[in-house]
Parts: C-alpha cells; sequence; structure tokens
C-alpha cells in the first residue's frame, strides 16, 4: 500500500521551494500525494497563488482559507491548526512535510507531533531575525525528521537537542529549479508580466513583526529612496504579516510612476529568471541573500529581518543598510561596485534525489515518534 505524504504549503515563496520535492514524490509509485493548500494562496489581494499549483499539474489539492489580509500571526496559526487537524483525521497521512519558519508550518508540524503523525521539516536549521527564527527553531522541535541545507544547519538542529540519526543534509530545493535549464527566457518573463525595462532592480520589503513601531517610518525612507534614485525596478507585495497594510500603502505613492512595476506576486520560476538578470535586488527577502548570492547578483539586505543569515555565508555580494534614505541612496549609486562572486552552500541542485532517498529509507520510517534531548556531551 502506498505511503500518504502530505505537503503543506501558505505561500509563495514555500511553494516555490519545495515543487521539486512534491514533483519527485508524484512520480513515485510507493507514495501518494496530498497538499494542503492554506495561507496567502487563497487571498486575491496576492493573485490566488493557488491556481498555479493546480497549473503545474498537482492533483489531491485541499484549499483551506485560514486567514484574512493583515491579519494577526496568532489568530492564523490558531485558525490553520483547527483546519490542519480535521483535515489530517480524515486523510491519515503517514508524513507531513513543512518547510521553513512560517506559522502554518508551525501548524503543520504541532498537528503532526500531537497526532503521532511523521513530521519532516524541510531548511531547519537556519539562522535569520524577528520572530521568523523562533518559529522555526520550534518546528524543530515538534518534528521527527530534519532535511536542511548544509552542514552548519545540520549542527544547529543537532544543538537543538535533536538527534544526528534524525538530520539529512539535502541542500536547498529551490536551487533544484534556480539550476534547472528550463527556466523562462528574460524576453519571456518581460512579455508575460509586461515589463519594458532596459535595466531593472528588483524590490522586497516585509514587516518585520518584532519593530512594528518603526515600520512606518522605515519603509518610507526606502521608498524615499527609490524614487529618487531614478532606476528602474520590479516590486513585488509583502507577505501577508502584521504591518503589510503599512508597506502597501507606501506603494500608493508609486502609482502611476513608469519607473516601478508592481505585483502581487510573481511565479517563482519567472521570479528567478528577472532576479538572474537584474542591475540588484534590495529589501529584506531572503531572496536577497541566499539566491541572490547563488546568481552573484549585487543585493542590498535593509534593517534586522535577515540579520546574521548571510554572515554565516560570508557572502560578497550583500551590503547591509538601515533604512536610511541618503544611505540607501548612496549604495543604489555605487552598487557596480559591489563584488558579485557566485557562493552555493547549499547543495548542487539535487536536493529531490536526496529527499527521495531519504522516504525511501525504512530507517526513517521506523523511527520512534517519542523524542528525546541529545545533549551535546552524549555525542562524544
Amino acid at each position: 500500500m502506498k505511503k500518504k505524504v502530505v505537503f503543506l504549503t501558505g505561500t509563495r515563496a514555500d511553494y516555490g521551494k519545495i515543487k521539486s520535492l512534491m514533483a519527485k514524490v508524484l512520480k513515485s509509485d510507493k507514495y501518494e500525494l496530498d497538499i494542503f493548500v492554506t495561507g496567502m494562496h487563497m487571498l486575491s489581494k496576492y493573485g490566488s497563488t493557488y491556481k498555479e499549483i493546480e497549473k503545474d499539474g498537482f492533483k489531491n489539492l485541499f484549499k483551506f482559507v485560514n486567514t484574512k489580509f493583515n491579519q494577526n500571526m496568532d489568530i492564523t496559526l490558531s485558525n490553520t491548526i483547527v483546519g490542519f487537524s480535521n483535515y489530517v483525521s480524515e486523510m491519515e497521512p503517514d508524513l507531513i512535510v513543512v518547510h521553513g519558519d512560517r506559522v502554518e508550518a508551525l501548524a503543520g508540524a504541532v498537528v503532526g507531533a500531537l497526532n503521532n503523525i511523521k513530521v519532516a521539516h524541510i531548511e531547519g536549521g537556519e539562522v535569520s531575525g524577528t520572530i521568523d527564527e523562533s518559529i522555526r527553531h520550534a518546528i524543530t522541535k515538534f518534528a521527527h525528521i530534519h532535511m536542511v541545507a548544509n552542514e552548519e544547519a545540520r549542527s544547529r538542529v543537532i544543538q537543538l537537542g535533536e538527534s544526528p540519526d534524525s538530520v539529512f543534509v539535502i541542500g536547498s530545493p529551490d536551487i533544484d529549479i534556480m539550476f534547472s535549464e528550463s527556466l523562462p527566457s528574460l524576453e519571456a518573463a518581460f512579455d508575460h508580466y509586461e515589463i519594458k525595462f532596459d535595466e531593472f532592480g528588483i524590490f522586497m520589503y516585509h514587516p518585520v513583526t518584532t519593530e512594528l513601531a518603526k515600520l512606518k517610518q522605515n519603509i518610507s525612507q526606502v521608498v524615499d529612496a527609490l524614487i529618487e534614485s531614478n532606476e528602474n525596478y520590479v516590486v513585488v507585495y509583502p507577505n501577508n504579516d502584521e504591518g503589510s497594510s503599512i508597506i502597501l500603502e507606501e506603494f500608493n505613492r508609486l502609482d502611476g510612476n513608469p519607473r516601478f512595476k508592481i505585483f502581487p506576486s510573481i511565479k517563482f520560476e519567472f521570479f528567478l529568471t528577472l532576479l538572474k538578470n537584474c542591475k540588484f535586488m534590495i529589501g529584506n527577502s531572503s531572496a536577497g541573500v541566499r539566491e541572490t548570492s547563488v546568481y552573484g547578483v549585487p543585493s542590498i539586505d535593509l534593517g534586522s529581518r535577515q540579520q546574521g543569515r548571510y554572515d554565516t555565508m560570508l557572502s560578497k555580494n550583500i551590503v547591509s543598510v538601515k533604512e536610511d534614505t541618503s544611505l540607501i541612496l548612496h549604495y543604489i549609486k555605487n552598487i557596480d561596485k559591489v563584488p558579485v562572486l557566485q557562493v552555493s552552500p547549499f547543495g548542487e541542485g539535487n536536493s529531490d534525489l536526496r529527499f527521495l532517498e531519504i522516504l525511501d529509507s525504512e530507517n526513517v520510517w521506523n523511527n520512534e515518534f517519542q523524542k528525546k534531548f541529545i545533549g551535546l556531551n552524549q555525542m562524544n
């Protein structure tokens, strides 16, 4: 009998990072693939991106509305736990797969752990700023199987008391797509999104939920700098965390400005093509740290949201700037002086194969549900 594997996805970002894994499960004759789709995917304001999952040919989608625009994260978490728990009680999956540090992933891990269902966490052990890092490490403690991007992340998961036998290095799954030869051309991306720039930057800026009191001033400073820079920009909406309405209100100042093309969402493959060919990226998205480093694209990282993440990578293409108009303008005007070395401590683009190898291992399925804290002194 096939084992049921449920992937939970709540955002355009996590879907892009796990779709190669989902495709491997779908093609295997050992597993049944089911997908619980929720979060930003279900909001029309962000383009109802669940449709992209359907267009990619995935079946067995269960769509659940767990949030509304700019909803508090705790409400989103509680709603997702209720909805996913009801879904799991009917589907009775053998494995739940979650990714990263979003509240939907935390809900999936909690439901799995409390119902004695194996939970696999993709890309645990990462370092980032704000509440995201706390969520990521909390998911680690609920998960039974850890599939991390590199040895450094593996060490952090083990430091959290997880058994080394449960932590596997598979690389970062989005690299599978980044290295793919099937990415659309730049011309196709321009045509699809009606972009007419010869040269452009990409701007993405998310709320820092632990610094909401500063958000209005910070985003105002950033938008001032972008307007004054006289560069062209492809702008993507922030995520749906609390404070996103403040950012979108500032985006109203860009309406009618021919140097800005603003999108609620961009399909992951098209986004990668645009990123690979942009002059620079600016904002506080993880894409400005990880994906830019892989492609060797200059990146201006704003504020504290990704604090600590790129320090661990020793990446040379990233400059860190606080949200100050004059400082941001200085770095935009001098972006050509930023080194463009390519750094990829995230695998070789075969995470999907490693993922399937791990699923095919009997040891993974035979591991006990009851976890034990493994102290560092127990590993000597």
